[in-house]
């Protein structure tokens, strides 16, 4: 792995990163159409392209030597591994993703098709945009306030909007979102490892609010050695 990698010590059988900007992955990585869905493809073979993978938004795979990925530009990428079952998955949970607990229905794949049990998964939530520049709409806020979360982990109301930057607003803190779907997925706390990277105030990564949705995207991988 180069310094161009964010590598991820999940375990010695797993190999899992995120690319920093411009990076070259270092092999081929399956990677899906994504729509912000809840949809969870299960992979059997090393060939999938994306155009097979339409409106997945998450992956999980038993294979070894396969690497599965997640594109993200803001977004939150979530890594899990199961030791007992030896299967992993990989989650985009966007703000739609997060809301719906994709994390959750990654998790369920994996029960469901490798007998993973939630307590002994090994969960990772890398580079996504954190809460200070997660400004959000009216609209937006309301949805995450009747979502069930609690509220006062998950939202600040900062004051009248600045224009122009992220100061003021609603803001939604997504890592805590998704922390909390993973906590009552039953996923042992001392087994989620939160990075804490915001990909808006870092700008070894891409951030689609930063740059604009055109921006590269950050690769994030995980594969079974």
């Amino acid at each position: 792995m180069t310094d161009e990698l964010l590598v991820y010590d999940i375990a010695p059988e797993v190999e899992a990163f995120s690319t920093r900007r411009d990076c070259v992955l270092p092999y081929p990585v399956i990677q899906a159409h994504q729509t912000h869905s809840v949809n969870v493809a299960v992979i059997d073979r090393d060939d999938y392209t994306r155009e097979q993978l339409e409106g997945v938004d998450a992956m999980v795979t038993n294979l070894r030597g396969v690497a599965i990925g997640i594109r993200t530009a803001d977004c939150l990428p979530v890594f899990l591994y199961d030791p007992v079952n030896h299967a992993i998955g990989a989650a985009h949970s966007g703000w739609r993703g997060t809301i719906n607990k994709i994390a959750n229905w990654t998790i369920r794949a994996m029960a469901l098709n490798y007998g993973s049990k939630p307590k002994d998964l090994i969960a990772v939530v890398g580079p996504g945009i954190g809460a200070d520049a997660f400004q959000v709409g009216e609209e937006v806020a309301q949805l995450f306030k009747q979502s069930g979360f609690p509220v006062d982990r998950i939202w600040s109301f900062r004051g009248p909007r600045t224009e122009g930057s992220m100061a003021g607003g609603h803001h939604i803190d997504l890592h805590e979102v998704v922390k909390i779907t993973l906590t009552e997925s039953g996923i042992p706390e001392e087994n989620i490892h939160m990075t804490g990277i915001c990909t808006y105030q870092n700008e070894e990564f891409f951030s689609a609010r930063r740059e604009g949705r055109e921006c590269g995207r950050i690769i994030n991988s995980i594969k079974l050695i």
